[in-house]
């Protein structure tokens, strides 16, 4: 780790040093390409390969959150809020790599290393690992959940048989189908798998956007349902930053590219997030458009059991989650390496042994989750917020030799003073004003839906129904 220390900043003295140097980056490959030894790894994705991955990094667990941040923010609020989260997820991460080429790093951890020393490093260390890997547990409790409902639709699986049981489907799908993924060595392999979870993720948009016409008119909207904001504007951030973020995977990606320049990874950026946004805003609109005041952590939870279509939606968010998993787990991995073998030279059985250890102990901490909504919420306001509003703006003012009035600088030091207040006032809040979620349990309106609305024919309340939700 000394030699990391040591080479860090002697390339941040260089770069200081001749200031000029910066701003050629878009022509320079930031990543070095000597080849160490016959297992070095070199770049081997193309521009459309890495803004896959990018994308599937962003539309993960977060994404089926968004209808909920919407009924914290309010409808119109909400929408907004979500624009203004892309663009700052979109220049924080160009951020990211512009200080990468200040300070001469290759990775998130270096480059806070470099900026902020030993202690800063620790903390995003700690960052670093905890968000994907609170990802890889909220990804393997929504596969046991989701696939058991799907298994339920089949005639003679009921309630009592194995594949209704969330524990041997975590088991399951752990060993058959996340581990084996999580195994491969370079991010640049997922290519492939990360369109298809692309596609899955599409699937269920149309299936959100098909209910919120068929569906929605049957469910009684809230009251305030189209209230311009609502008090819980802050968790609503943080939910978003956590739907958002896949700074954590960002010198990964970047790395994995055949030509690593400034202007490329822009490229790729500006794509990925542009076609998140696209998708976000129309799945977060249509679904809490369904539900409105209604609208759960997880929406696939406001949908009753015997719609097949929903259930084909559930199929294919479980497999999306299952094919979004190893990239969270590259992550911590790469951490958990950088923190304890910084001077080891690459070792497959330690890199088996890592992997093994990190998924095992993700599905062991998946058994004993209950609401979504929480998680989405603690995850985004403690660990989401700081890597993607506080700790890109922190490097960028602390590395750049710019003036105090540069745009970027202004633009920087705005984005850390929101960072800091979405944090600490999202804590409090998510603390003091706990929701609650009907997990596993069937919404009130399903009853009359049942054999009504999911054929076709119009369904009515009841007024006490209704009224009593609100007393």
């Amino acid at each position: 780790m000394d030699e990391n220390e040591e080479r860090d900043r002697d390339a941040s003295e260089r770069v200081k040093s001749s200031p000029q140097d910066v701003h050629a980056s878009d022509r320079e490959a930031l990543f070095p390409r000597e080849v160490e030894d016959e297992d070095s790894r070199t770049g081997t994705s193309d521009l459309p390969s890495a803004s896959l991955n990018v994308l599937n990094s962003i539309i993960g667990a977060g994404i089926i959150g968004l209808p909920y941040a919407l009924k914290q923010a309010g409808f119109p609020l909400g929408l907004l809020l979500l624009v203004v989260v892309a663009y700052v997820t979109d220049y924080s991460i160009i951020l990211l790599i512009k200080s990468g080429s200040l300070s001469g790093t290759t990775t998130y951890q270096s480059l806070v290393h470099s900026a902020f020393g030993y202690f800063g490093y620790i903390v995003l260390s700690l960052l670093q690992f905890t968000y994907p890997f609170i990802a890889m547990v909220s990804y393997n409790v929504i596969t046991g959940d989701t696939l058991t409902k799907v298994f339920e639709r089949i005639p003679g699986v009921g309630e009592e048989h194995i594949l209704a049981n969330r524990y041997f489907i975590i088991f399951l799908t752990s060993v058959f189908c996340t581990l084996p993924l999580s195994l491969f060595r370079d991010v640049a392999q997922l290519g492939k798998v990360s369109l298809i979870s692309v596609f899955f993720t599409l699937f269920i948009l149309i299936v959100v956007v098909v209910r919120a016409f068929t569906l929605g008119p049957q469910i009684p909207a809230s009251m305030n349902a189209w209230t311009f904001a609502q008090p819980n504007v802050v968790q609503a951030v943080g939910i978003m930053a956590f739907a958002f973020i896949c700074h954590h995977n960002t010198f990964i990606i970047y790395g994995s590219l055949e030509q690593p320049s400034l202007s490329n990874w822009s490229r790729v950026t500006h794509v990925s997030v542009l076609s998140a946004l696209i998708i976000s805003l129309i799945l977060a609109a249509c679904g809490y458009a369904t539900f409105t005041g209604f609208t759960q952590g997880d929406i696939f939870e406001n949908y009753c059991k015997n719609d097949d279509l929903v259930t084909a939606g559930r199929f294919c968010y479980a497999l999306s989650i299952l094919l979004t998993f190893p990239i969270e787990c590259f992550v911590t991995r790469e951490v958990f390496e950088n923190v304890f073998f910084a001077s080891a030279p690459w070792s497959r059985v330690r890199h088996t042994i890592v992997t093994v250890v990190i998924v095992a102990a993700a599905t062991a901490a998946s058994v004993s989750t209950d609401c979504l909504g929480i998680v989405l919420e603690l995850n985004g306001v403690l660990c989401a917020s700081p890597l993607v509003f506080i700790l890109p703006a922190a490097c960028y003012l602390r590395l750049s030799s710019e003036p105090w009035y540069n745009p970027n600088r202004l633009l920087s030091a705005v984005l850390l003073l929101c960072g800091m207040a979405i944090m600490g006032v999202g804590l409090v809040m998510a603390l003091l004003h706990q929701q609650t979620c009907t997990h596993g349990q069937e919404m009130f309106y399903c009853s009359s839906l049942n054999a009504t609305t999911l054929h076709g024919h119009n369904a009515t309340f009841p007024s006490s129904t209704v009224a009593g939700l609100w007393t």
